[in-house]
């Protein structure tokens, strides 16, 4: 047991008054649920909903070689992100295992942030640090500088325009443009982990309180609600979006997560874990790993993390992430799986839950697409 004392949003005073559902997670303290997380879910999908995602951790990376620093300690080209725009990306050991996998907000010509998962903030934070050595670049933890906000859901445009003269329709996804809402000063960022349009607004945390009020009085005619952390993960695993410590982690490398792509091996310089990186990528081709696919059961039973992925009597892979799904109406999954079994269709395949083999489709991911 740690001993450390939670670590509490701006919001936190809040979510009790709205009878939120708390939970630990990554040091936080943070809304698991409000009410019903089904309803929470579906409100995203056809509304919107209103998140507190203030324990994800900011990084401010500045100084005259901030892009060839980052360059340097991050897998992707994060020197040819244009400013206003920004880059999933990833950072990895010398060994090409992920550390982490982030966005990475070009601010303007010499300032970058880098945003990373709550439960590896420091660790993020740590490498940035050591990597910056002999550049003239200065690497900031910002966690304690922001809350995060974020409104997400196909009616999110129409209530944040209410609140803001920021163009938003020339906002493009995974971009983010400087402005106020509800008279509050935030970076608007087109971006999200839901699989549906939606923004994120970093303010200061003094700010907080009143941006979630200004936004849940601009949708109430919209059917906004506020979300806890248990229907972020179902939404993002109807998405298919990998989440750090399940589809990612240390023991894998963007090749075998099926996220080679965001490996810029024709940036200049050298960048840590280039060469194992290579050495993954050589690997793959020849010998493909296991294949990260959707799984929906034929039956009701959930599967969870950890559970194995059986054909014919013998293991094939391993679940990853499991959970109903509201939006399917069945329990799905996203497993890593032998490649002779990865094919969308594949039969035959099951997963072990207590000892009992229950039926599963093989499908492609995402299970879920928004309509544009």
């Amino acid at each position: 047991m740690s001993s450390t004392p939670l670590r509490h949003t701006a919001l936190d005073a809040l979510h009790r008054s709205l009878g939120a559902t708390m939970t630990d997670f990554a040091g936080w303290d943070m809304p698991l649920r409000y009410g019903s997380e089904r309803d929470e879910h579906t409100a995203v999908r056809t509304k919107a909903g209103l998140f507190d995602l203030s324990h994800m951790g900011e990084i401010t990376v500045t100084g005259p070689q901030a892009a060839a620093l980052l360059d340097y300690a991050l897998v992707g080209n994060i020197g040819g992100v244009k400013p206003g725009r920004a880059r999933y990306t990833m950072i990895c050991r010398t060994d090409g295992g992920i550390l982490d996998d982030l966005i990475v907000y070009r601010l303007g010509e010499t300032e970058y942030m880098v945003v990373a998962n709550a439960s590896n903030a420091q660790v993020v934070l740590d490498a940035l640090t050591e990597r910056a050595a002999g550049f003239d670049a200065e690497v900031r933890d910002d966690r304690d500088a922001y809350a995060l906000i974020a409104v997400q859901g196909p009616q999110s445009p129409g209530i944040l325009k209410s609140l803001t003269d920021a163009d938003l329709d020339g906002l493009k996804y995974y971009a983010g443009l400087p402005g106020t809402v509800a008279g509050v000063p935030a970076l608007i960022a087109r971006t999200g982990y839901t699989g549906e349009d939606g923004f994120e607004l970093f303010v200061k945390p003094e700010h907080a309180v009143e941006l979630w009020q200004a936004l849940t009085k601009a949708g109430e005619g919209a059917g906004l609600v506020p979300c806890g952390l248990s229907c972020r993960d179902t939404l993002r695993l109807e998405a298919g979006m990998p989440l750090y410590g399940h589809e990612l982690s240390t023991s894998l490398t963007p090749f075998d997560a099926g996220l080679g792509r965001v490996v810029k091996f024709e940036k200049e310089g050298d960048f840590v874990g280039r060469e194992a990186l290579r050495e993954a990528a050589a690997r793959a081709e020849q010998n493909p790993p296991r294949v990260l696919v959707g799984l929906v059961a034929e039956g009701r039973r959930v599967p969870r993390a950890g559970y194995a992925v059986v054909a014919g009597g013998e293991v094939i892979g391993e679940v990853t992430s499991g959970a109903p799904s509201p939006t399917l109406g069945k329990p799905i999954a996203m497993a890593y799986v032998d490649p002779a079994h990865a094919a969308p269709g594949t039969t035959g395949v099951g997963v072990d839950i207590r000892g009992s083999h229950e039926p599963y489709e093989v499908v492609a991911l995402p299970f879920y697409k928004r309509q544009k």
